[in-house]
């Protein structure tokens, strides 16, 4: 069952207070960010944008317009893993390839996320920072149709962060032809806000300990396979769910949402391929107990233990690459909106950190989920040197 509630607004700011603060309240923030912790249903009413937004995601490359709506699903049959007594509830972004009409840019975020984010750091900033980033994607504009419909890309965001972190990939992936469900996972995020106005923070953040990453993993697996049950079941909670190819789905995770993705794949069989962007694998894989296509690419750093551990668990088609000058929030928008505001990137543009892993995360899903030949992931290409090939075994 789903609703069809409007999600709160952002709220309105006094816009002079608001540049005058923003560029050092980010830069801050976006520092902070870098310090994130270990591994780090109804379609709801369009919130009021933010004005004048003083940040912008790079426009994505693909041939197609994007567009965006939200969802939020309640799994009446799971209790929600964090908060006993009350059932699972998720709230999900959607980007897919849209028809070209005027409307209105998609917020970032809202107020009350920005503010929980800005909060939890125990920081003086303007609160709704976050909701001045210019996005791509049109507002509830109309899914092209596709003959057999759009593959399937679910991504799921690093320990204590929103489903906008990864906005940036999302849009870009979505240009070039897939459905992207970008999923927050409440309680494991500092802010998560509901259609009713509720929002959650980051209780599992204050629960960490042993065996917490573990159940954020398992956890996050079940979050995963009942999305797909509502998108691609007999009754889609989105009413453009016509538009998804159900036999073409892949995920991709950052930090603790990529080990998710290799969990994934062993206990949901519709996911064909999956992709850790520099997450640790809390949850051990087996010899031989993941046998679809998987993608680790890790920050410029010593090798995770847990990566070599768990390579011969990798028994399909594997890559491992390492992105040299980058670091653990590198394949997340940070880098991008603290460059903007004078924050250094280090050795490599922000802009390049987000184009590298927009292009080999869209090679690997083109590869796996389309099957095209992409020859960037045969082998370093003079492109892009900064990506290193660890582990070049192929099956």
């Amino acid at each position: 069952m789903h609703n069809r509630t409007a999600i709160a607004a952002p709220g309105r700011r006094n816009p002079v207070a608001s540049q005058r603060l923003a560029g050092r309240a980010l830069v801050v923030l976006l520092a902070l960010f870098a310090l994130v912790g270990p591994g780090s249903a109804g379609v709801a009413a369009r919130p009021t944008p933010a004005t004048a937004p003083a940040l912008a995601l790079p426009a994505p490359t693909g041939r197609y317009p994007v567009g965006t709506t939200w969802l939020h699903l309640v799994d009446h049959g799971r209790p929600d893993p964090w908060q006993p007594g009350t059932d699972r509830e998720l709230m999900v972004s959607l980007w897919y390839p849209a028809l070209p009409v005027p409307g209105g840019r998609a917020p970032y975020t809202t107020a009350a996320v920005s503010a929980r984010i800005v909060a939890a750091e125990g920081l003086p900033l303007p609160p709704e920072v976050l909701t001045t980033v210019r996005t791509n994607a049109r507002w509830h504009a109309p899914v092209r149709p596709a003959m057999g419909g759009w593959p399937l890309v679910v991504l799921s965001p690093g320990f204590s962060l929103s489903r906008e972190s990864l906005t940036g990939l999302a849009e870009e992936l979505a240009s070039q032809g897939y459905v992207v469900a970008g999923v927050d996972h409440p309680y494991e995020a500092r802010g998560v806000e509901f259609p009713d106005g509720r929002v959650t923070g980051c209780l599992a953040c204050d629960l960490w300990g042993p065996g917490t990453a573990e159940r954020v993993v398992e956890g996050r697996a079940a979050d995963v396979s009942f999305l797909l049950d509502r998108l691609t079941g007999r009754h889609p909670a989105w009413p453009d769910a016509w538009a998804v190819d159900r036999t073409r789905i892949g995920m991709v995770g950052h930090s603790i949402g990529g080990a998710s993705a290799a969990q994934v794949l062993r206990t949901d069989r519709r996911v064909a391929a999956g992709a850790d962007l520099d997450g640790t694998l809390f949850v051990p894989v087996p010899a031989g107990t993941v046998t679809r296509p998987f993608l680790l690419v890790g920050a410029d750093r010593p090798a995770d233990v847990s990566w070599v551990r768990d390579w011969p668990g990798l028994a399909g088609w594997k890559r491992w690459l390492t992105v040299t000058g980058t670091g653990h929030m590198s394949f997340t928008d940070r880098p991008v909106l603290g460059a903007q505001l004078g924050l250094d990137p280090g050795p490599i543009p922000a802009d390049r950190q987000l184009l590298i892993t927009r292009e080999y995360v869209t090679a690997f899903l083109d590869r796996h989920l389309r099957g095209q030949p992409r020859p960037l992931l045969d082998g370093v290409s003079p492109a892009y040197p900064e990506v290193q090939f660890r582990n070049e075994a192929t099956v």
